[in-house]
């Protein structure tokens, strides 16, 4: 008899349609069918063909939303940002055009599990968060938001996950070629390039797939700071803020029958060579650029290579009734940046203003991060119910360097001296992982279930050095944790079902609030020092959901959510005075002593050590809530006749609690929505389809120790067009930004806790960023 294994992949699909409507499953050998059609016609989609493609219905028990490439490659994406800005719940807190840390439920991107082909993958955030922008979408098949956590997967998921799957070799039969520029309205123009292509070879299948695409970020800025809200004025920053580089990327990918499994090898590698210059000029006048209103000329330029590395290697048998799984894989994440700032500063006290200063600083940071992980499973059948059992270890390891030298020139025309002399750090945070679970899963009628228990054991070490010869600050910590999961799906009709899910998920603690490493002025005049003792946050999570099919091809939802969050993580007080109010009270002592020799603390009139700055630090301090709706609709509008008209809409209602020093508030920079809508039309007669994409995020407010930030953003549009010459030819042409989308922020500024309660400020400053549209000229070739 002829293995399931043995039929190409095109075919087994229509196979499993044939099975399911012979079995009497109308709805499912439906789903299956269209399943079918879709790997079928994948490449062509992404090329040439016409067709509107909509959200994927999601076979899994476990609350997931599935969007494949065509769902966005009209729009042409550049990177795996772009295409999260597209999909329910995703919202971001970056510079304009910059969509980097993915805020699900728009909570901070470490409450976000990246995933790449299922497994996690290190980044460059201090809260462990994968900035999604490096990932070119090419090499993207799809992306899963899972919104609640399995037994399987790791528990790091408390708003839920994003998963990344890029091409295989199995599911992918032919190739392409992609050349285009994008122009940006300062001018510049950068090229984009790509080719992917699959086949048979060394009896399997063999994907490969590689990519260049230039990066160009020009944004201007403009800050206006004031004494205080509605108080008088201060001053005036100009800035312009350029941000270039290239991304180059491939990947690989083989899968071949071995024996009695299948084998899997894969990796992708992504290198980002990216500058930053920034350059600003600060007046004292709300509207001059006269020389007489200058008081500082800042430069700063970034040098920035980043190299992503991801190898894997799987191997999936028949074993003792069942089938077993080896997952070996191996992960790294390289960060090198040069930074140089230099000011120019100027008396403004003097007409005109005299020259009041130069000096310079530079900070050389180098960050590695890398995993180890392997997975052991099994997975067996008893009626109509499967087990899995199976264990995840993960060794992880993350070295940084920080070296950071200052210099100044006293006279003006000056140079500055050599960086030489330079401060340096040195940290390593390593931690080590076993993780078993056992998980259940099955039918029974029209009721899909799973349930499972994941228990996570985690041995840290965390290495502090401040100098190449000081003795290193060494801390332990090890702590388990119990995950529990629930998952239910009922298909009340062929079209309609309901899905509910109850999980218990976990945030490990920031790696740069473990490190007991104190900086001085952290927070206004506030110091801040890292608990390498902070325990993870633990989060109960329920969804309830319900989604409808429309037609064959369209799909509604609604979802709630809610998480419960304990031992967060927040900035505490120690009651130990910051290293200013020490050098402030010994330099009034000195100042007294001088007056009055000989005098000691009894001496009337001796200053008093009261200090109005502290030292903070990480502590576990309580509890918080973060609660929301969610809405999509992806379908073609063929109940109103028009079959070749797609429209998309999302939006997502997002609210949260948590209670700081200060009082209540929401989860810091989680937005109150994020709505997306759209609408693609096909003109078949004449090879021709348009579209366009709206989005806005709502209003996001973060408090934090000397600073309060409220955030809004400028709506984006995007729009497209498509011109397809036969079957294996389309161009397009796409434009962004097309609104001239702003972030505008004001800040809060104050020196001292007492301050920030008493309203007593620092500083107010109000400041916009914006950029201009970009337009892509993009040539598809299939073959």
């Amino acid at each position: 008899m002829r293995s399931l294994q043995s039929i190409p992949f095109r075919r087994r699909h229509a196979l499993c349609a044939a099975l399911l409507a012979a079995c009497g499953s109308p709805a499912l050998a439906a789903e299956a069918e269209l399943e079918n059609e879709r790997r079928a016609t994948e490449l062509d989609r992404v090329t040439v063909t016409g067709d509107i493609a909509y959200r994927d219905r999601s076979y899994a028990t476990a609350p997931t939303l599935s969007y494949g490439l065509d769902y966005f490659q009209r729009f042409e994406p550049l990177t795996v940002g772009d295409m999260l800005k597209r999909v329910p719940s995703v919202g971001f807190v970056s510079d304009v055009l910059e969509y980097d840390g993915a805020r699900l439920r728009g909570l901070d991107p470490g409450y976000t599990q990246i995933l790449i082909n299922g497994k996690k993958v290190p980044g460059a955030g201090g809260d462990r968060s994968f900035y999604v922008d490096r990932i070119p979408a090419e090499l993207v098949e799809r992306i899963e938001i899972v919104r609640s956590p399995s037994a399987n997967r790791s528990g790091d998921a408390v708003a839920g996950a994003l998963n990344i799957v890029l091409r295989d070799a199995y599911e992918f039969d032919g190739g392409y070629l992609r050349a285009g520029a994008m122009h940006f309205d300062d001018g510049k123009t950068k090229p984009v390039l790509g080719a992917v292509g699959s086949g048979e070879f060394a009896g399997g299948r063999l994907l490969g797939g590689v990519n260049v695409q230039g990066r160009h970020n020009p944004k201007r800025k403009r800050s206006d700071r004031f004494e205080a809200p509605g108080g008088d004025f201060v001053d005036r920053e100009d800035q312009s803020d350029v941000r270039d580089g290239t991304d180059t990327s491939g990947n690989l990918s083989y899968t071949r029958d071995l024996g009695a499994g299948r084998l899997r090898l894969d990796g992708f590698y992504v290198r980002t060579d990216r500058t930053e210059t920034e350059h600003s000029r600060e007046y004292d006048h709300a509207s001059s650029r006269a020389r007489e209103r200058l008081l500082s000329v800042n430069d700063q330029n970034v040098d920035i290579d980043q190299k992503n590395l991801v190898l894997g290697a799987s191997y999936d048998f028949a074993m003792a009734g069942g089938r077993s799984e080896i997952d070996l894989g191996y992960a790294r994440f390289d960060d090198a940046r040069f930074d140089t700032e230099q000011e120019t500063g100027y008396d403004n006290e003097d007409s005109p203003p005299s020259f009041d200063g130069f000096e310079g600083t530079r900070v050389l940071t180098d960050a590695r991060d890398r995993e180890f992980s392997l997975k052991l499973a099994h997975k067996r059948e008893f009626g109509a119910t499967r087990f899995e059992f199976g264990i995840d270890g993960v060794d992880k390891r993350r070295d940084n360097s920080l070296r950071t030298s200052e210099v100044e020139a006293r006279k003006e025309g000056q140079p500055l001296p050599p960086y030489v002399e330079f401060d340096r750090q040195r940290s390593r945070i390593q931690e080590r992982r076993a993780d078993p679970y056992a998980m259940l899963s099955g039918k029974n009628g029209r009721m899909d279930w799973e349930t499972g228990l994941r228990y996570e054991t985690t041995r840290a070490r965390i290495d502090l050095r401040s100098e190449d010869d000081a003795p290193a600050l060494r801390q332990d910590k090890d702590y388990e944790l119990l995950l529990p999961s629930a998952h239910l799906r009922f298909n009340l009709t062929e079209h309609d079902r309901f899905s509910a899910s109850l999980a218990r998920s976990v945030r490990r603690p920031d790696f740069d609030k473990l490190l007991p490493l104190t900086l001085q002025g952290e927070y206004g005049d506030n110091d801040f020092v890292g608990n390498p003792l902070l325990r993870p946050e633990t989060a109960w999570g329920l969804d309830l959901g319900y989604e409808r099919r429309l037609g064959r091809r369209g799909v509604v939802g609604l979802n709630l959510f809610y998480r419960k969050v304990r031992d967060l993580i927040e900035i505490a007080g120690t009651g130990r005075p910051s290293a200013k109010s020490l050098e402030d009270h010994s330099e009034a002592v000195e100042e007294f002593l001088d007056e009055h020799p000989g005098a000691g603390p009894a001496t009337p009139g001796y200053p008093a050590f009261d200090p109005d700055s502290f030292v903070f630090t990480a502590a576990n301090v309580g509890d918080g809530a973060a609660w929301g709706a969610e809405f999509d609709l992806s379908t073609p509008l063929t109940a109103l006749g028009l079959e070749h008209t797609g429209v998309f809409l999302n939006y997502s209602w997002l609210d949260s609690e948590v209670e700081d020093e200060f009082g209540k508030r929401r989860f810091n920079n989680q937005p109150r929505f994020v709505l997306n809508l759209g609408f693609i039309q096909d003109l078949p007669e004449w090879g021709v389809s348009f579209g366009a994409s709206y989005r806005r995020q709502g209003g996001a407010y973060s408090r934090v120790l000397g600073e309060e930030v409220s955030t809004d953003y400028g709506a984006d549009l995007e729009a497209f067009v498509e011109k397809r010459f036969g079957s294996r030819i389309a161009v397009r042409l796409t434009g962004s930004n097309l609104l001239d989308a702003s972030k505008d922020e004001a800040f809060h500024k104050f020196d001292t806790f007492g301050d920030q309660v008493g309203r007593d400020y620092d500083e107010y400053e109000r400041e916009t960023e914006t950029a201009g549209p970009v337009y892509q000229l993009t040539v598809r070739y299939a073959f």
